[in-house]
């Protein structure tokens, strides 16, 4: 059977449009307009009490990206089954597009100047990866996943995008495409001990790979390690993060009220350490409230995922639940001093643009796979969903 004839369907009872709205997961909806409304509070917090420069323009994205979140949502999920190849590839031509007329920020050339927004391609790669391996893996019998031969393609769907990413450079988003991709072959059903082979082989290249570092990278890893070492230049960040998640307490110092934050002694307030300007300002009692919004989205995710009674729609709101969290736990992490400082941002609670597109894009199609979650999509191979 062709590839292309996997998008035959069985016979299933359409849904109408109106149908489709009633079986919407509400729930999950509400948890992310939740979710956008402490963003935008923070945001304004971080203006020192002012829509400008970021909270207003975060609001009309977000307005944006909800109208694109419900688009998503109530196209059927065989359309984005058929599109998931293309998606894949215009995505991968925006990464060789920045090589080209990309624009240089902070050091790095990972943006295209749109005139309305500066779209960074490698955070949409993010959400159409999943799609490409969730259209791959659900093609491919439990049987043939265990031969190596039908592993090429998807490392090679993998590796693509992780070496365009890592040349502009952008060592973050590299490791994360890298662990997305690693999740889902996972979840496909590839052994274990393959992954453990890769680990092996991949600790043992870390002397080879450190000599390919640039030296601001290689100052990262060295500052993670030691951030005392130079309190005032490369290990600034960390330590002024630190200083304002403990200054906060249990209850933190009050909305409006964070000194690290309004006197600029923490840096990227709006963006990487935003977490760090909440936990100040509501302590420890805040922090533990965003994380648990944050936990019952992931559940919803997986849950969604679950009861997805094909293949592809398993896979898919797998891959982009999984993409959510390592958002969640790297930025976190990183603004503790846990991992090395790699500018990953916190989803709707962080400003950025094309963060937010992708955020909300990925979670129209976790809603679309929740509304169709009894469509069947043929699949090759001995069994079927």
């Amino acid at each position: 059977m062709s590839v292309l004839s996997d998008i035959t369907l069985r016979r299933n009872p359409e849904l109408t449009l109106g149908r489709k709205i009633w079986h919407l997961n509400w729930g999950l909806v509400l948890l992310i307009c939740l979710l956008a409304a402490v963003g935008l509070a923070m945001l304004y917090s971080a203006a020192s009490g002012a829509w400008e420069p970021w909270a207003l323009r975060q609001a009309v994205r977000f307005g944006g990206g909800v109208v694109l979140m419900f688009a998503a949502a109530l196209i059927d999920i065989r359309f984005w089954f058929r599109l998931a190849y293309p998606v894949y590839f215009a995505a991968l031509g925006l990464l060789g597009l920045v090589e080209v007329m990309g624009t240089v920020g902070m050091g790095a050339q990972r943006w295209i100047n749109l005139g309305v927004i500066q779209l960074q391609p490698s955070e949409l790669m993010k959400v159409a990866l999943v799609l490409a391996l969730a259209r791959y893996f659900h093609g491919v019998s439990y049987a043939d996943i265990g031969r190596p031969g039908y592993l090429l393609v998807p490392l090679v769907l993998v590796g693509a995008p992780a070496l365009l990413v890592l040349k502009q450079p952008d060592l973050g988003t590299a490791g994360m495409l890298l662990m997305i991709g690693g999740a889902l072959f996972l979840a496909a059903g590839v052994r274990w001990w393959k992954f453990l082979l890769l680990a092996v082989a991949g600790g043992a290249a870390v002397p080879i790979a450190w000599n390919f570092l640039r030296e601001y990278q290689k100052k990262r890893v060295l500052t993670f390690l030691d951030p005392e070492s130079d309190p005032l230049g490369s290990g600034y960040h960390i330590l002024q993060s630190k200083i304002a998640l403990g200054s906060g307490g249990l209850f933190g110092k009050g909305y409006l009220q964070g000194t690290q934050s309004h006197l600029n002694f923490l840096p990227e307030k709006q963006t990487d350490f935003i977490f760090t300007m909440l936990a100040e300002e509501w302590g420890m009692v805040g922090g533990l409230a965003l994380l648990l919004l944050f936990f019952l989205v992931f559940v919803y995710g997986f849950a969604i995922a679950l009861r997805s009674r094909n293949q592809f729609g398993r896979l898919l709101a797998m891959g982009l639940t999984i993409n959510l969290f390592l958002y969640v736990f790297i930025n976190i992490a990183m603004v503790m001093g846990l991992v090395p400082v790699v500018g990953v941002p916190l989803p709707l609670i962080s400003y950025g643009g094309t963060v937010m597109l992708a955020t909300m894009i990925g979670f129209g199609l976790l809603l679309s796979v929740s509304i169709h979650r009894d469509l069947r999509i043929p699949r090759r191979g001995p069994r079927e969903d």
